[in-house]
């Protein structure tokens, strides 16, 4: 079982250590890993999401128990990150929000979706497809809102909207997503020329983000902000999945269901944590160190996870 477990996490690992590598022995620029990260975001992940939407069956995947048992996980993961940045780290409430969107934020494109896919196959993925579709709005819209309540410099409701509406619409991400429910709900036909085009483009997206992601973790460090990283680690990586799990069993969901949505509770924060800190200009430090350390970390984790599913 060992090999089996090494065989579907190791070599989603082994290409981010490659492109850590690669730019740690100056190999590869820091300048290049940029343009290969803003390549992967904003052309080629779209369109893996778009085939993904404009094909899945949106009846069954979108079924409000996986949305349920996901969400309410990672929303509990937030609330209780805060409020161990709020009273054990005694952070600023800005700042504390910033923290605790790293546990609610995880990078289920980057990581997520090639390790589900290796563990379970293809064909199962229809409910992490949903699960994508839907996590950028959800966690910005969460986000967003408690930073301009909570923090003390914060909007008012209707520029509040406008931000959440502004880092809607101009993801690319997003972009490609709801033009795959507009063809999948039009029942839209289109040319073999251009699916083939956006299938060359999806094939190159996971490989060229996770090489890009591993250039761009050679940026952080663990020297700042450790307690808050690894507050986050333990809250994404082991009590998140398990309240998924929890809920997905009692929901009745299938189990290879289950199986899929616990595992992509189990990844790592995305790189979403920290542009999100960025946004605002609050704990940026302990953003950082949260994605690199709960990368790393979830290297055992997540195999952990596969053995006990």
């Amino acid at each position: 079982m060992l090999n089996e477990i090494l065989n579907i996490v190791a070599p989603v690992f082994l290409v981010v250590g490659a492109g850590y590598l690669a730019v740690r022995v100056g190999l590869v620029s820091a300048e290049l890993v940029d343009h290969l990260m803003k390549f992967a975001i904003t052309f080629a992940i779209p369109c893996l999401l778009f085939r993904a939407t404009s094909t899945i069956d949106l009846g069954a995947a979108f079924d409000w128990r996986i949305l349920v048992a996901y969400y309410s996980a990672s929303i509990a993961g937030f609330v209780l990150t805060y409020f161990i940045a709020r009273k054990l780290f005694k952070r600023r409430p800005g700042e504390a929000v910033a923290i605790g969107f790293a546990a609610l934020f995880s990078n289920l494109v980057l990581l997520g979706l090639p390790i589900t896919e290796r563990a379970w196959g293809a064909d199962t993925m229809a409910p992490n497809f949903a699960l994508v579709s839907v996590n950028a709005p959800i966690c910005y819209l969460i986000g967003i809102t408690a930073m301009e309540i909570l923090r003390a410099d914060g909007r008012n409701a209707a520029q509040t909207t406008g931000v959440v509406l502004n880092a809607m619409f101009r993801n690319s991400m997003m972009i490609g997503i709801g033009l795959g429910f507009i063809v999948n709900l039009a029942g839209i036909s289109l040319p073999g020329a251009l699916i083939g085009a956006v299938d060359l483009l999806a094939r190159a997206s996971l490989p060229v983000a996770l090489f890009a992601l591993g250039g761009v973790l050679t940026r952080y460090t663990l020297t700042k902000s450790l307690g808050e990283a690894s507050a986050v680690a333990l809250v994404s990586l082991i009590l998140q999945p398990a309240l998924t799990l929890l809920v997905a069993t009692q929901l009745g969901l299938p189990q290879q269901v289950v199986n899929s949505i616990v595992l992509m509770a189990a990844v790592a924060p995305g790189l979403n944590a920290y542009l999100f800190a960025s946004m605002y200009n609050r704990a940026l430090g302990a953003s950082a160190s949260s994605v690199l350390l709960s990368t790393v970390l979830s290297v055992f984790s997540v195999s952990a996870w596969l053995i006990f599913l």
